[in-house]
């Protein structure tokens, strides 16, 4: 079972050079997980992050800049500066 913090599950998506790209609290797991896939499917497929809620909440990452950025879910207290170190240590182990 997932983790859930006081206000929800959280999800950040973090660029060195654009800062947050995305930085988003859901209080439906449903919809978090969905949303997890959506990210995962994109890096994996190559394919550009793009999502429209019909309503407030539209998102459109080019899948160069995705899958160059940090996404942390779920964790509080983390630097962007150790956001970047671990991302640089797993390209590195590749």
């Amino acid at each position: 079972m997932l983790k859930q913090t006081i206000t929800g599950y959280t999800l950040k998506v973090i660029n060195e050079s654009m800062g947050v790209l995305i930085d988003e609290t859901f209080m439906d797991q449903i919809q978090y997980k969905i949303f997890l896939k959506m990210i995962h499917g994109s890096i994996e497929l190559g394919n550009n992050l793009s999502f429209y809620n019909g309503d407030a909440f539209l998102v459109h990452i080019p899948n160069k800049i995705l899958i160059n950025s940090v996404i942390i879910s779920n964790v509080e207290d983390i630097s962007i500066s150790d956001q970047v170190k671990s991302k640089i240590e797993s390209l590195v182990t590749k």
